[in-house]
């Protein structure tokens, strides 16, 4: 099979294309013949050794595919050859064939096609972890969605109004706001423009938001702080802004608010039936047209540098794909 390597850390451009062996299905494991896979910002991570996950040399990045079972291993009861299906695989997507564990492997809806599916786990398995088990967020609540026209940002956008929250979307550009409009959102701030806490208070009433959605860290971290509701709770998702943020612990205490740390990944293995459960939800609002999944730019397997360049580089909107076949 073909599969793009990572032979040792570095940028896109130290990748390879190169012909290796198929991967072979483990007692839980299921191989899959992948026929989209979606590209995340820890693919832009994992290959640079920046990530949380350090898998041995080589391995291909690629953490979501889509496609068709080939093979399950002895103990697989739920999936069987020739299922269409979608999951997460921490790695190894970016090839024709992959193998994952089969509790993070899930049949993929009728009216979904491979490549919707390809960009669908991570950005809506996230965003409804964020907002249900670890924000709480409830109808009637407003929520501040930052990067709100990236993949988990436009996710949470369209998650946050099926839940019935009032959704306050931020993002670096009118471009980028008229896109999560459209998915929903019921407030803009361009936080390019201007002092981005007080156009928060400005549209709360002086109140602040009671869930901000932060895929984004580094200084909008520090102003949603100190733009955040009495009980608020701010949802630690990503950092794409490149820094870390560090927490004045007084904000707060001072605000009753809670910071929160999602790590989607971590839930979907510790409480694998909770996520399934989270899926049978998504699923429906899928069905029924309350979740639109945008896929802006596909690319084909030979394309990585540039679907892993558009992505670190701040370019995507919704979501990005490589095709395999």
């Amino acid at each position: 099979m073909k599969a793009v390597l990572c032979k040792a850390y570095g940028p896109a451009s130290s990748l390879s294309l190169e012909e290796t062996t198929d991967p072979v299905a483990g007692d839980n494991e299921v191989v899959i013949d992948v026929h989209a896979a979606g590209v995340n910002f820890p693919d832009t991570l994992i290959i640079e050794g920046k990530y949380q996950v350090k898998p041995e040399f080589p391995f291909s990045p690629g953490g979501e595919a889509a496609g068709v079972v080939a093979s399950v291993g002895a103990s697989v009861k739920h999936l069987k050859p020739g299922d269409r299906v979608m999951g997460l695989t921490g790695y190894g997507s970016f090839a024709e064939k992959v193998k994952a564990d089969a509790s993070r492997v899930l049949p993929m809806p009728d009216d979904m096609d491979y490549v919707t599916a390809a960009g669908f786990s991570m950005t809506y398995g996230t965003s409804m972890h964020a907002l249900v088990q670890r924000g709480q967020l409830q109808p009637g609540e407003t929520l501040l969605v930052l990067g709100a026209s990236g993949g988990v940002g436009l996710a949470a956008v369209e998650i946050g109004k099926a839940m019935g929250a009032r959704v306050i979307a931020a993002a670096s550009s009118d471009e980028k706001l008229e896109v999560a409009r459209k998915a929903g959102a019921d407030e803009l701030i361009n936080y390019s423009e201007g002092d981005f806490k007080e156009k928060v208070k400005q549209l709360t009433g002086g109140k602040g938001a009671d869930v901000i959605y932060d895929p984004v860290g580094g200084d909008l971290f520090d102003q949603c702080m100190r733009c955040i509701n009495w009980k608020g709770r701010l949802l630690v998702v990503g950092f794409a802004s490149g820094r870390i943020p560090e927490l004045p612990v007084n904000l707060a205490l001072l605000k009753g608010a809670s910071v929160v740390g999602v790590f989607w990944g971590a839930f979907a293995t510790r409480e694998p039936q909770a996520n399934l459960d989270n899926f049978r939800q998504l699923f429906q609002w899928h069905s029924e047209g309350k979740l639109k999944p945008l896929v802006s730019q596909t690319f084909e397997l030979d394309q990585y540098e540039a679907a892993l360049n558009t992505l670190s580089t701040r370019q995507a909107v919704g979501k990005i794909v490589i095709k395999t076949r």
